[in-house]
């Protein structure tokens, strides 16, 4: 019988954990969940924005269940990859205890802009820079 491999723990971590970092932790489970165990936490509680759930509905992927977590739910914990997904996660944790490697990806707050059509434009933006980063990251 072939040993099973371990697979890479992944944390991306954003403010709130409510779009940058639930955006990411969906599209690499979906694109390598074979291959990675994905998590998202942030350092505020908060919630998964409507604006995230719908536009990963419009590329296929269902985030509507994951749910928003603090970095103290992980605290202690080993990853092999911490990603934060703004400039003020990286900021605030410049380093994480127990992270092999540390990536940073600055993308905007959508969620900041005014007008919703507006808003919804910035959160595609997001999910499709974000995309393009992790099929990177899914491909290494």
């Amino acid at each position: 019988m072939a040993a099973s491999v371990a697979k890479e723990r992944v944390l991306f971590l954003c403010v709130h954990n409510s779009a940058r970092s639930q955006m990411a932790e969906g599209l690499l489970r979906h694109a390598a969940g074979e291959r990675f165990d994905v998590f998202s936490a942030g350092f505020e509680a908060g919630s998964v924005r409507p604006e995230a759930i719908e536009v990963m509905r419009e590329v296929g992927i269902d985030i509507a269940d994951q749910k928003n977590k603090t970095v103290e739910a992980f605290a202690g914990q080993p990853f092999d990859l911490v990603v934060t997904t703004c400039d003020e996660a990286k900021e605030a944790c410049p380093l994480f205890p127990g992270a092999k490697w540390m990536l940073h990806w600055s993308f905007p707050d959508p969620a900041a802009i005014g007008a919703p059509d507006e808003r919804l434009k910035a959160f595609r933006a997001v999910r499709d820079g974000l995309r393009e980063k992790v099929w990177e990251l899914a491909a290494t």
